[in-house]
């Protein structure tokens, strides 16, 4: 039988490389999509083609020789299956983020680069970990009832941008830049985790601190919390996406030359030497996305302390400035930053790796 990838993004070019490493004897023929768009027609070799003309070549037998592997986000795999049936494919499974971080992880195992966390052995320790999931007063409900861990904290971002309340924690009280949220995005609750809990008067007791999204959080086990601290481990990060043909032209799709220059000038001015790792960092595929992390208090700082006045520096320099704008355009930079200085320090850090549960 042969495959076909559905999807021609970072989650379908992920799935067919751990796919082609663990599975080499089996062909995967192509990656489907609905339509062409921006998307690029090949992908690490093999051609992207939308659904409607792949079908038009096929006999029934043909598509029922055909196996596919739908590798997008969860929110459109109804509709995918939807179309895939109308199309007369009856073969079809969903790689479900839980499902991609398990595939991913035997990948990266067979690889010997970031590390999964499951791989590590179990201990006996249980440290005190809290990882804040930011909110945002519009976000759309969820549809399903998840179970949270007690270790998970609802948090507000941009709380003084409005007068809705989500949270009881807002990133509008104490030291903070809630006002900032909508360049920021998430950023403003690290910023609020950082001089609220990480440092100040109110400095947590927790071993481990960390940021999710509401829609996404780490995936951990019980026995994955248990690794942590007898594994000393140091930093966990969600499963690095690849992007082709690396993450530079990546995020130059959502920052604009002029911004991306101003980064890697605040970079010189701050950080030079990690403005001379950022070009060879930048020609590799894989990036750390949406700012989630769990790390030790400690480390988290130390980050903190390296990320914003870098960001802070790049607001001063942008035409218009940051603060005469509302876009994303610091979150952005927030995770090709949060790429460079993790990838920079992983011979002095314990990095590990887990899956990023896509909520529903």
């Amino acid at each position: 039988m042969d495959y076909a990838i559905f999807g021609a993004q970072s989650i379908a070019l992920g799935t067919y490389k751990a796919f082609h490493n663990l599975y080499s004897q089996k062909n995967i023929c192509c990656f489907l999509v609905s339509k062409m768009g921006k998307n690029a027609s090949v992908l690490d070799g093999i051609p992207v083609v939308e659904l409607p003309a792949f079908a038009a070549t096929l006999s029934q037998e043909e598509k029922n020789k055909i196996e596919i592997l739908i590798a997008t986000p969860e929110n459109v795999m109804d509709e995918i299956e939807t179309d895939l049936k109308r199309y007369g494919f009856c073969y079809y499974t969903r790689l479900t983020s839980s499902r991609w971080a398990l595939l991913m992880g035997y990948h990266y195992i067979c690889e010997r680069k970031f590390m999964p966390l499951s791989a590590l052995p179990v201990g006996c320790h249980k440290p005190d970990i809290i990882t804040f999931m930011v909110k945002f007063y519009r976000d759309t409900l969820l549809k399903e009832t998840y179970p949270m861990p007690p270790w998970i904290t609802p948090i507000q971002v941009g709380a003084a941008l409005c007068k809705e309340r989500v949270a009881d924690i807002l990133d509008c009280d104490g030291e903070n830049i809630s006002t900032k949220n909508v360049n920021y995005s998430e950023l403003t609750a690290l910023y609020w985790i950082w001089k609220n809990r990480l440092s100040g008067s109110n400095i947590g007791n927790a071993k481990y601190y960390g940021l999710s999204h509401y829609r996404r959080i780490l995936e951990l086990s019980e026995d994955d919390i248990l690794r942590l601290e007898d594994n000393d481990v140091d930093v966990v990060l969600p499963y690095p996406m690849p992007y082709e043909p690396n993450i530079e032209t990546h995020h130059k799709q959502y920052l604009s030359v002029s911004d991306w220059e101003m980064l890697l000038v605040a970079l010189q001015e701050i950080h030079p030497e990690y403005a001379c790792a950022f070009p060879d960092i930048l020609q590799q595929q894989y990036l750390y996305n949406y700012n989630i992390i769990l790390a030790k208090k400690e480390v988290l700082l130390n980050y903190c302390i390296w990320l914003f006045p870098i960001l802070e520096r790049v607001e001063e320099l942008s035409c218009p400035k940051g603060w005469e704008r509302h876009d994303r355009y610091i979150g952005y930079m927030g995770e090709t930053l949060e790429t460079l200085y993790f990838m920079y320090n992983q011979d002095k850090l314990n990095i590990v790796h887990a899956g990023c549960r896509f909520l529903l």
